[in-house]
């Protein structure tokens, strides 16, 4: 198949172009040109997606079997992407996010659950929305919360900076909110496992870890994937409604039980995660955080240093 990717050059999309190509699809990138192709000799197209005119120049006289679009997050990133190639696709497989569901007391999110109006991440619902209604062979993928190397946001590495420094971990609440992480490279691969499936047209999937977890224990897998001891780990719970942190990042998840069934991607995708989440997080402390040097680097931990005190 000739797949077009909308990005390819970061995280996600560095993985998902690797096993493309290993599957001998002909994979195109397009994206702005400021980082290299994760695979030497392959097609890039290099423009502004957010310039609609500019898309359609770039992209209305080529060919694709298939599109991912990795990096719309409004409904505006989308559509002009999804109408310069309505019924000349044969699948449009869309990164949304499991951050669009509506809080519940039922657990764990499945696909059919309501969404939140009020989400940062609405815009990525309105899109799911758009596509099904434009009638495109579409399938929209939900992660949780993404690690792995090469991960932009801080996530695994805000506990490796404290747990290298043998720094105690501030942890809002009570330690007890059930969190999820999915591993990048399996992310990519139930992406890839879209492809060629009729099954998949019209549906969405959450994908993740297989197991839940909370932050407490989140914080005891870090330090085990780092080599350090989990049970000499001091971990510091606060309320984080008695400071006032203004725009500064206390902590790298929201406060929430927050964490999806992925049943039906392993049913219909034939698809299962490759990572457990220790041999994840070892995975991200050696080939990311140890490799860049990210141990050895200065770290502001100002926040931290208010919270404990008070505590």
């Amino acid at each position: 198949m000739r797949i077009l990717i909308m990005g390819g050059t970061r995280f996600i999309g560095v993985y998902l172009t690797k096993i493309l190509v290993e599957q001998g699809h002909e994979v195109v990138l397009f994206n702005r040109g400021k980082k290299p192709a994760p695979v030497e000799g392959i097609q890039q197209i290099h423009g502004d997606r957010t310039d609609a005119t500019q898309l359609k120049e770039k992209l209305s006289g080529e060919n694709f079997d298939a599109i991912f679009d990795n990096n719309g997050r409004e409904l505006s990133d989308t559509q002009p992407l999804a109408e310069i190639f309505k019924n000349r696709v044969q699948h449009f497989v869309y990164m949304s996010s499991a951050g669009v569901y509506l809080k519940s007391d039922q657990m764990p999110h499945i696909e059919g659950d309501p969404v939140d109006p009020k989400s940062r991440h609405k815009g990525k619902h309105e899109t799911e929305t758009f596509l099904a209604e434009l009638g495109l062979p579409w399938t929209s993928i939900r992660p949780t919360y993404i690690y792995g190397p090469q991960n932009y946001n801080d996530l695994e590495a805000w506990f490796f900076e404290r747990i290298v420094r043998d720094r105690p971990i501030p942890i809002p609440g009570n330690g007890s909110h059930f969190t999820q992480f999915g591993h990048c490279k399996d992310l990519a691969n139930a992406m890839a496992a879209v492809l060629g499936n009729t099954q998949a047209i019209g549906q969405i999937y959450n994908i993740s870890g297989e197991r839940f977890v909370t932050f407490d224990g989140l914080a005891r897998a870090c330090a085990t994937a780092a080599g350090k001891s989990a049970d000499e780990l001091q971990i510091v719970h606060y309320d984080p409604k008695k400071f006032d942190f203004g725009k500064r990042k206390a902590f790298p998840m929201r406060v929430q039980h927050f964490f999806a069934s992925i049943n039906k991607a392993m049913t219909e995708l034939n698809w299962k995660p490759e990572y457990d989440l220790i041999s994840g997080l070892k995975d991200s402390f050696q080939n990311d955080f140890l490799a860049s040097g990210r141990d050895k680097s200065e770290v502001d931990l100002s926040v931290d240093d208010e919270i404990l005190k008070s505590v």
